[in-house]
C-alpha cells in the first residue's frame, strides 16, 4: 500500500513501555524513493532482530502532505 502511494517507508522501534508514547526510535534513515517491497521488510526485520524485545512500526510518509500517511506495527515487542 506505501509503494503503490508514492510514500516514503521508514521503521521505528520502542520498548513496550513506552509504546503509547509520541516518540520511537527511527531505525536508519527514511528509505526514500525505495519501491522494493521486499527490501522494505527485511529492513523491518533487520530492526527486529537487533532489538526482540521492541515493537517495530513501518510508517508511510507522504511527501506532498508532508505527514504519515499510515503506520503500523509489524513486530510487537515482549508483553510488559
Amino acid at each position: 500500500y506505501i509503494v503503490s502511494k508514492g510514500w516514503n517507508p521508514a521503521i521505528e522501534h520502542t520498548e513496550p513501555e513506552n509504546a503509547t508514547s509520541n516518540y520511537w526510535y527511527m531505525w536508519k534513515l527514511p528509505m526514500f524513493g525505495e519501491t522494493d517491497v521486499d527490501r522494505i521488510l527485511s529492513e523491518a526485520e533487520a530492526c527486529h532482530k537487533a532489538h526482540p524485545a521492541n515493537h517495530v512500526k513501518l510508517i508511510g510518509f507522504d511527501n506532498y502532505a508532508q505527514s504519515k500517511g499510515t503506520e503500523m506495527i509489524v513486530y510487537r515487542g515482549k508483553a510488559v
